[in-house]
C-alpha cells in the first residue's frame, strides 16, 4: 500500500499490544496475526496507544485493577485503580485515558479497538477487587463518554 493510499485510510485508536508492542504489564503483547489486514479490508488505519504507559507507568509493571466499583466511577473521582501491592496508580490510569482522547482527537480518530479484561482497556470486561467483572476500563469508558465507539478484542489469534 501506498503511503498517499494509506494516508486515505480512516484512523482508528488501537490498543499498541494488540500491534505486537511489548507493553502489557508483564511486558509481554497480544498481537492479532490477522488485525491489519482486517483494518486495511474496512478502509481503517491503526493509530497505536498504550494507556497505561502514556500515562507514566513502566513496563514491565505489577498487575493493577479498579479498586472496589467500576471505571466510571474512577472517571468522577468516587474510585481508585490499584497495584496488587495497593499502590495507587490513578493519576497514572486517568493520564493515559485522557491521551487516548487526544490521540482520537489529533488523527480523528471516531472508533478504537481495544485489549478486552484490561483495567485501560477493556470494553465489556475488566478486573474490579482483582476479579473479572462485566463493564469497560477507564480509557474505554472515557472513550466511549466522549461519542467513541470502543470494540473490544482479545488478540493473540495466530
Amino acid at each position: 500500500m501506498t503511503h498517499d493510499a494509506e494516508k486515505s485510510l480512516r484512523p482508528v485508536l488501537v490498543s499498541a499490544c494488540l500491534l505486537g508492542r511489548t507493553c502489557r504489564y508483564d511486558g509481554e503483547h497480544n498481537a492479532d496475526a490477522t488485525l491489519l489486514d482486517e483494518l486495511a479490508a474496512r478502509g481503517e488505519r491503526a493509530v497505536p496507544y498504550c494507556p497505561e504507559e502514556n500515562g507514566g507507568l513502566e513496563t514491565p509493571r505489577p498487575a493493577a485493577w479498579i479498586e472496589s466499583q467500576d471505571a466510571e466511577a474512577v472517571l468522577d473521582g468516587a474510585d481508585r485503580v490499584v497495584t496488587h501491592e495497593g499502590r495507587d496508580v490513578t493519576a497514572e490510569f486517568l493520564e493515559g485515558a485522557r491521551g487516548a482522547l487526544a490521540a482520537c482527537l489529533e488523527t480523528g480518530a471516531e472508533r478504537a479497538y481495544m485489549k478486552e479484561r484490561s483495567p485501560s482497556c477493556g470494553a465489556c470486561s475488566t478486573h474490579v477487587a482483582g476479579e473479572l467483572v462485566d463493564g469497560p476500563g477507564v480509557t474505554t469508558a472515557l472513550l466511549r463518554r466522549e461519542g467513541i465507539e470502543v470494540e473490544g478484542m482479545e488478540g493473540r489469534r495466530p
